[in-house]
């Protein structure tokens, strides 16, 4: 699957359940981690265990691998490493405080998909 497949992938499954702030940063040029990391706010620690367990099940589902998932015990902030994207879910007071798309979006490379 084409990396622009696989982000597309990961972003359906956030939207079929209803993940909030989506956003994209491509980091192809500054990291040699992955080509793109995904936000998306949870409504609680509930919603982000649906979202990331609907999110590995459709990349498996599709023949991709899922390198990890970290962060299913609180469910406050959840991270899926799926090779050449990694999906950030977290709750809103978590993705605030943290604040991850200012560090990684300093060269203008984020991308807004959903409010």
């Amino acid at each position: 699957m084409k990396k622009k497949s696989l982000q597309t992938l990961c972003l359906n499954s956030l939207e079929d359940l209803k993940a909030h702030n989506i956003n994209v940063i491509s980091v192809e040029k500054i990291s040699s981690l992955a080509n793109s990391m995904i936000f998306a706010t949870a409504t609680s620690a509930r919603h982000a265990k649906a979202l990331s367990e609907k999110l590995v099940e459709n990349v498996k589902n599709s023949g991709e691998i899922v390198l990890g998932v970290e962060g299913n015990d609180d469910c406050e902030w959840i991270l899926i490493d799926c090779e050449d994207v990694i999906v950030n879910i977290m709750i809103e007071k978590i993705r605030k405080y943290y604040d991850l798309e200012s560090l990684w979006s300093f060269d203008g490379s984020l991308t807004e998909i959903h409010s």
